[in-house]
């Protein structure tokens, strides 16, 4: 609730997780220009400290799912982050996702450092 979400993001809505293999997820949030975006999925893979393999999909366009992958590995006393989202539909709708997500890391890296 307090860092997810694209730069931008006004305001978390909606941070729901049951994080085991099948549970599901949903996430929302509102943007610089007022909209509000809502997507969920579920679980394909939980390693505890190592991976995180889920489904996701916008509320508004639920027929283009993606697999978001996170692999997680010690690095220099802390952790570093493999991310992977795919397939996409087309080069316009990985685009967006990949500033909305750079967005999101940003604003968790300046959440675990104790700015936001």
């Amino acid at each position: 609730m307090r860092w997810f979400g694209p730069a931008g993001t006004q305001r978390v809505l909606l941070a729901e997780t049951d994080v085991r293999v099948g549970g599901a997820y949903e996430v929302g949030f509102i943007t610089a220009d007022g909209g509000e975006h809502y997507a969920s999925g579920r679980y394909q893979e939980v390693a505890l400290h190592r991976r995180l393999v889920f489904t996701w999909a916008w509320r508004d366009t639920p027929q283009e799912t993606t697999l978001i992958t996170l692999d997680f590995t010690s690095a220099d006393g802390g952790t570093e982050l493999a991310f992977l989202q795919t397939p996409f539909v087309d080069e316009a709708t990985r685009d967006g996702h990949e500033n909305g997500w750079s967005g999101a890391m940003d604003r968790l890296a300046d959440h675990l450092a104790g700015k936001a």
